[in-house]
């Protein structure tokens, strides 16, 4: 890879600022900043998590044979490079902001005839999620390692009120990562195993590409059993990293200001 390939943007660097703002604001003792401060930290997180997943996903297809990438700009973080202001943007903020469901918005062309092997398509696929699972692996330690815990017994201080931000944060990533790799047609847990399937199937999941995904958020806004089925292992497993549930279901609150 070229040494000048991978360059962070300066809108990446700005989203990366304006996340650290936020937390910066959720530090002042007032409820209202609290309130403000996460939004905007989860918010902004959201949208560099966004640019590192697709990220993931362009710097293992520059590696496995696809160079357009490169001349695409997908290697730069830049989240113009990624979305499309409606559908990558706005629409999952609102799917945040409703229902806590991390929609995924991004994405990349990718030259799959460029790549060496099936194999390479595979990992193309999961590089996405797995960059979720490390910032949410690394979200989680940060908030262990150097915030306070958050009980509940008594008022928050601001310093819980960050780790809470920041812990909804980290399971967002774990719900990204559950989320995506699920093998549905237009998620990325189908696109690692579509180069195994058979050609009907293939056919059927280049059909189904658009729908499916509409179907599958249907039902996790719509049927409860479907949504608590959805988040038992995304909780498991942030807990499991040793996540705090409860600090998480405060960001939450927190985030949802309206609410």
């Amino acid at each position: 890879m070229q040494r000048s390939a991978v360059r962070p943007s300066p809108i990446f660097l700005a989203l990366l600022a304006v996340t650290v703002g936020g937390a910066c604001l959720t530090l002042i003792d007032d409820v209202t900043a609290w309130h403000a401060g996460i939004f905007i930290l989860v918010a902004g997180g959201w949208a560099v998590s966004l640019c590192l997943h697709e990220f993931g996903h362009a710097v293992v297809a520059y590696r496995g044979g696809d160079r357009e990438i490169y001349f695409k700009g997908y290697l730069n973080l830049d989240i113009r490079r990624y979305t499309d202001p409606v559908l990558s943007l706005v629409l999952p903020l609102v799917f945040l902001a409703i229902g806590g469901i991390p929609l995924p918005g991004g994405a990349v062309w990718i030259n799959r005839y460029a790549l060496r092997s099936r194999a390479v398509t595979c990992r193309v696929s999961l590089a996405g999620p797995f960059a979720n699972l490390v910032v949410g692996i690394l979200l989680t330690i940060a908030v262990t390692a150097f915030l306070p815990p958050v009980s509940n017994a008594g008022p928050l201080t601001s310093g819980q009120a960050v780790a809470c931000g920041l812990s909804f944060l980290a399971m967002l990533q774990f719900a990204a990562f559950v989320l995506n790799i699920l093998p549905v047609p237009g998620l990325d847990g189908w696109g690692a195993i579509e180069p195994y399937l058979s050609r009907e199937a293939q056919e059927f999941g280049a059909k189904a590409r658009m729908w499916a995904p509409l179907i599958l958020f249907a039902l996790l806004f719509a049927v409860p059993g479907v949504n608590e089925l959805f988040w038992r292992p995304i909780t498991a497993l942030f807990e499991a990293v040793g996540g705090d549930s409860w600090g998480a279901a405060w960001g939450r609150v927190l985030f949802m200001f309206w609410k």
